[in-house]
């Protein structure tokens, strides 16, 4: 088996033991659902991509991206679902 030499991380272990890999990642056009969106925070969040390059990479706003950030660290995975939005979102 081949790896490509890639900068940075290629795995990063989370709070919960598991391990989050490149390969993990979602592909760049795909439905955006809540544990996708996880996903990407998690992997900027622990260091496997910098915010950079996940929003070019899967070509988001800075503002959608801060937005999922803040949802998913205040109040889980939950607040990242759109059917969700109404009962998450800040005064």
């Amino acid at each position: 088996m081949f790896l490509k030499k890639t900068p940075g991380l290629r795995t990063v272990m989370l709070p919960d033991g598991s391990v989050l890999t490149l390969a993990d990642l979602p592909e760049p056009q795909v439905r955006w659902v809540a544990s996708r969106k996880a996903t990407v925070v998690d992997a900027v969040h622990y260091g496997l991509l910098t915010r950079d390059e996940a929003i070019r990479r899967y070509g988001l706003t800075e503002e959608e991206f801060d937005a999922w950030s803040s949802a998913f660290r205040r109040h889980g995975r939950d607040a990242l679902k759109v059917t969700q939005l109404q009962r998450f979102r800040q005064p």
